[in-house]
């Protein structure tokens, strides 16, 4: 569970910003809550005042009662591993924040294409806090969570009319879809063909002649067809 603590004066992007983490958050099937503030006032203290596990701030600079950097500040005396991105409207603050030593991720401007910026800082965030990214489906009342890290593949197996998924050391069927399960995955899983999804952070070999790939385990498969050949080349350079 990652708890993400969002402050902003303006209700508005302190919902926009909420929508962008749920956005990455549901597609990375990750579990997570979202506590949303105005102000850095009594309430924002006490709530942060006795959280014990790892968090990602998104905080304002400027708002009616305290400063951000000063939140900042009280959050690092205490807790050095939480992660903390600065949204604010005010640039000319950015060399104040450099000179306190905050240990930030990143300083945004909220008005200048902060949704891909903010998108970025969050994923980055993640992989800072080395938060596991699961694949998680369910088949005949069992729920299964696997990690995204340990499959190989993902193919259509026609004769028994299921998904089947490879990972290192096991073999799991379920009914749904490519289409659907395509969907949950994140950038590293790629078409091959179109009965077959493939993660390339464990591929060693692209035999695109024979085309034939060739995975970190040296397990092989042939389902590397020519439709999808040009959109893999792009992905692996």
């Amino acid at each position: 569970m990652i708890d993400f603590i969002i402050c902003d004066d303006n209700q508005n992007i302190c919902k926009r910003v909420k929508n962008i983490v749920d956005k990455i958050m549901m597609k990375n099937k990750l579990a997570y809550s979202t506590c949303l503030f105005n102000d850095y006032d009594d309430n924002f203290l006490e709530y942060i005042k006795n959280r014990k596990k790892l968090i990602i701030y998104i905080l304002d600079i400027v708002t009616p009662s305290r400063s951000g950097i000063d939140i900042a500040r009280m959050i690092r005396r205490t807790d050095i591993d939480s992660v903390i991105i600065f949204l604010t409207g005010h640039d000319e603050l950015g060399p104040t924040i450099l000179k306190k030593e905050l240990l930030f991720l990143s300083f945004i401007n909220k008005f200048d294409e902060a949704d891909e910026m903010l998108t970025n800082a969050v994923e980055k965030a993640l992989h800072i806090l080395n938060v596991k990214k699961v694949l998680q489906f369910e088949e005949k009342s069992i729920i299964y969570t696997l990690s995204l890290n340990d499959i190989l593949y993902i193919r259509h197996d026609n004769i028994q009319r299921k998904s089947i998924i490879k990972t290192t050391c096991n073999e799991y069927s379920t009914y749904k879809s490519l289409v659907t399960l395509m969907n949950m995955l994140d950038g590293r899983f790629v078409k091959i063909h179109r009965s077959c999804i493939i993660n390339l952070d464990r591929v060693n070999v692209i035999n695109k002649k024979d085309r034939i790939v060739t995975f970190d385990t040296n397990e092989n498969i042939d389902l590397l067809s020519l439709k999808y050949l040009k959109e893999l080349k792009k992905s692996v350079g």
